[in-house]
């Protein structure tokens, strides 16, 4: 934008920053093009809103107080408080105004010759203010309901419990009042909702019941006629021409039946507002009702009655006056709820009419479901619609998001209804994400299903986690979103059956989103493709796609259930390799070492000595064999080789156990991969876990292979020139080396010589002029250190081995690194005396002297 400021830097026009143009044009309602330019413009202005300082705004609110001090209610005065509005909700952190211009920000809201929308934006400033100490703000200053509504809504953004209970007794008494239903009680409904949901206690027993009653009128009982037009005075007006006509349905016909929200029309009356509003909150409101029914005593004689549809239909519209108010409500709701589900099966002639629909669906199955919670009687009314409505939407894709709320009045009411649960969840976790992975909002609603609705999938966890590969194209096409919430569904998902699997396809995630992008390249027409990179061109890819040789491992990869099976998919990410650079792999890629700890930290928790060397052998064998996005496999080797090494605390035996693929590994590292984390953590686990003291199977000889190839492996890196093929090794990779050589060499004397010499060696050349431009001082000092100490060790074998090899007794409380114990005290004590040329030997007893 032509006024955006420059890093560094703060362009100052006119008085302050609010008064740029830039910021006159954001502030004002914008068009329908340019929604690139749009929400890069509006990214502008907030930053450089956040960049006004104190003194800057100081300055600006004295400008608007100076505009409200003299009552200038005009375009000057919207667009100041437009702009500080923008200023005070722009930072996480509080802004602090000036006293007085608080002060006239509530004197104008309150005032009764203020413009409405300069109202609004006052209530908007001081909202954003909350909580604040300034305010003197009461409901008694109100002079109408809109002033209220919006005085209201500023004293519940401050969360002080008594205030709320203060505004919830002020705005009944006007909705109890017997004032003719004008504009006022619109604003007031939502304030009502509000209050509810802070202090559900807030509204005494009599007021809720008066309440609940006037919903069930307003939602049964709305005009059905359209709202009159007002008289434009012309010559030719008449009476008969402004004449309001009917209601009408979605699909363009005369609506024969009571309003609903799905009612359309050229204007609407007050009580079809209304309506509308007891519709928004109708599920809210019954949920803080609580269940209230009758005594038990003629529960079980009414549910047998209402085994009838018809004859509880007629018993209700004979008896439905003298219903206590909350089932009243109760049996409006129903009502309402199952005249909604007849009008979304009518086309909509308009797309927001469509989407409509679709939303009310939604929440008329939500609603049915808190009715029968509440009241079990009312389920033979509602089961024949919700059975209707799941058949008609299995087969339209449009609506697949109102089988989510379908689904959990089947796992809430499945058994008692005589309907299987499992297969309506069964459809609901095996096609709909493999299907519409690629909506975001579909995505984000069905984790949260799963994540609400774990304990009624605790009776059957078998269906959810086997569907775990179904709901990763979830969390591979839209993983920035979803993260959190898998990280929480983790601990859930995984078993010790599904653990190996669930670790590959972790592990594969980014390769999983370049198929899933591959796949809608391949499969739907231009026009109802999903955004992505477009910058890709992947026609290798598409036609590998069709290759039968590769059809195998796509089918693998995207697989809608757990198959106990798994596939080397190497080939697969070389095909995948062109889409390596799009963004969404990228950021799924990003979110995959949090998913990694994830995992782990729930394994751990179950994992047997089985399963624990499975995922360590895993862990090994993936450590080549990932896909190649930038910076993908370093951020993967860190986790992993966190992770390797609490396998081996798990479960010691595995180093014995996996002795030969662990000495494959080491035997087959070398050049760029000698320099990982991943080589750290496996040689330090070696060291610390090939002992007879971990596993009685542990030989000499196995002692010796591991040597010979450790000893093999550091003369290499050591000898090595870095090179762009080959980057300098890091000084951790020596230091382990050396320590690990140093153990093995303690547990099997013979080879204490060795070790000794090539310590020896390594001391020397860390001191060699020659590696010193290769290596830093500091990283040559570090390994001197350690040479050293490991040399002073090794001339007391038998202070060595205590040291270097403990016993599972001394290892668990660590006292060789607890340093308030005397332990280290005495080894550096040793230490120091064996640096001393004063000739003492090894074996003196030290202790006398």
């Amino acid at each position: 934008m032509r006024h955006a400021a420059r890093p560094g830097s703060r362009r100052r026009c006119g008085h302050c920053f609010a008064s740029r143009p830039c910021l006159e044009r954001a502030a004002r309602p914008q068009g329908g093009g340019g929604g690139g330019m749009l929400a890069t413009g509006t990214e502008s202005l907030l930053r450089q809103a956040r960049e006004v300082g104190a003194e800057e705004l100081g300055r600006f609110c004295a400008r608007v107080s100076a505009l409200l001090q003299v009552e200038d209610w005009g375009p000057d005065a919207l667009d100041a408080l437009r702009r500080l509005f923008l200023i005070v909700a722009a930072t996480k952190y509080s802004r602090r105004l000036e006293p007085t211009c608080v002060a006239l920000l509530q004197t104008t809201l309150c005032s009764p010759r203020c413009p409405e929308r300069l109202q609004l934006l006052c209530a908007a400033v001081l909202r954003e203010m909350a909580p604040s100490d300034s305010l003197s703000l009461s409901c008694d200053h109100a002079q109408s309901s809109q002033q209220l509504g919006l005085v209201a809504s500023v004293l519940l953004a401050q969360g002080d419990p008594q205030q709320v209970r203060t505004v919830g007794q002020c705005v009944i008494k006007v909705l109890e009042s017997r004032q003719p239903e004008g504009p006022s009680l619109t604003y007031l409904l939502p304030v009502v909702s509000k209050v509810t949901s802070l202090a559900p206690d807030a509204l005494p027993e009599e007021q809720t019941k008066a309440l609940s009653k006037r919903l069930g009128d307003w939602l049964r009982y709305a005009s059905v006629q359209q709202g009159a037009a007002h008289a434009s005075g012309g010559f030719f007006s008449t009476p008969r021409a402004r004449q309001p006509g009917p209601v009408t349905e979605v699909d363009g016909t005369v609506a024969t039946d009571f309003f609903t929200v799905l009612s359309t029309g050229q204007r609407f009356t007050e009580d079809q507002r209304l309506n509308v509003q007891a519709f928004s909150m109708l599920r809210a409101w019954l949920l803080q009702g609580g269940p209230a029914r009758p005594g038990a005593a003629d529960a079980d004689d009414r549910s047998e009655l209402e085994g009838s549809t018809v004859s509880v239909l007629s018993a209700a519209s004979a008896a439905s006056h003298l219903l206590p108010p909350a089932e009243w409500l109760r049996e409006k709701a129903l009502e309402y709820c199952q005249r909604l589900l007849e009008q979304s099966g009518r086309r909509a002639l308009r797309k927001a009419d469509s989407d409509l629909q679709k939303a009310c669906l939604v929440e008329a199955v939500l609603v049915l479901d808190v009715l029968c919670r509440q009241d079990p009687s009312f389920l033979y009314r509602a089961l024949p619609c919700v059975r209707a409505l799941r058949t008609r939407l299995c087969g339209d894709t449009a609506c697949v998001r109102a089988l989510l709320p379908i689904a959990q009045f089947f796992l809430h009411h499945g058994e008692a209804a005589a309907v299987d649960a499992d297969a309506v969840c069964q459809h609901l976790f095996t096609r709909i994400p493999s299907e519409h992975f690629h909506s975001p909002m579909l995505a984000f609603e069905f984790v949260q299903f799963c994540r609400d609705h774990l304990v009624l999938f605790s009776s059957n966890l078998d269906l959810l986690r086997t569907s775990f590969p179904s709901l990763f194209k979830f969390l591979a096409w839209s993983s920035p979103a979803l993260t959190s919430g898998f990280v929480a569904l983790l601990p859930v998902l995984v078993d010790a059956g599904t653990a190996v699997e669930m670790l590959h396809l972790l592990l594969d995630l980014p390769s999983l989103t370049a198929a899933l992008d591959l796949q809608l390249r391949a499969s739907q027409a231009a026009s109802e493709r999903p955004l992505w990179d477009v910058s890709v061109r992947a026609p290798g890819c598409l036609e590998a796609l069709r290759d039968p040789q590769a059809q195998g491992l796509f089918q693998h990869l995207l697989r809608a259930k757990a198959s106990g099976t798994v596939e080397r998919l190497t080939p697969l990410h070389q095909l995948l390799q062109p889409l390596a650079s799009c963004a969404r792999v990228l950021q799924c890629a990003q979110a995959v070492p949090t998913l990694l700890r994830a995992f782990f930290a729930a394994v751990t928790q179950f994992a047997s000595g089985a399963l624990a060397s499975q995922l360590a052998l895993l862990l090994l064998e993936r450590s080549d064999s990932l896909f190649q996005v930038e910076g993908y496999e370093a951020d993967v080797h860190r986790v992993l080789s966190s992770q390797f090494p609490a396998l081996c605390k798990l479960h010691p035996p595995l180093v014995v156990e996996r002795a030969k693929e662990l000495l494959e590994f080491v035997g087959s590292l070398g050049g760029p991969r000698s320099t990982g984390h991943m080589l750290t953590s496996v040689v330090w686990a070696v060291g610390e876990y090939l002992s007879v003291s971990w596993d009685r199977r542990c030989s000499a000889e196995q002692i010796s292979r591991f040597f010979e190839a450790l000893e093999a492996l550091l003369f290499e890196v050591t000898q090595s020139r870095p090179s762009a093929a080959l980057p300098k090794c890091p000084p951790q990779v020596i230091t382990v080396l050396m320590t690990t050589l140093t153990k093995l060499a303690s547990r099997s004397q013979d080879l204490i010589p060795r070790v000794s010499l090539l310590l020896s060696k390594m001391r020397t050349l860390a001191q060699s002029p020659a590696v010193g431009p290769v290596h830093g001082e500091d990283d040559l000092g570090a390994v001197r250190t350690r040479a050293t100490e490991l040399l002073n060790l090794l001339k007391m074998p038998s202070v060595a081995q205590f040291v270097l090899t403990p016993s599972v007794e001394v290892s668990q409380p660590r006292y060789h690194r607890d340093c308030n114990t005397a332990l280290p005290l005495a080894l550096d004590m040793v230490s120091r005396l064996l640096e001393r040329e004063a000739g003492l030997l090894p074996g003196v007893d030290f202790c006398g002297g």
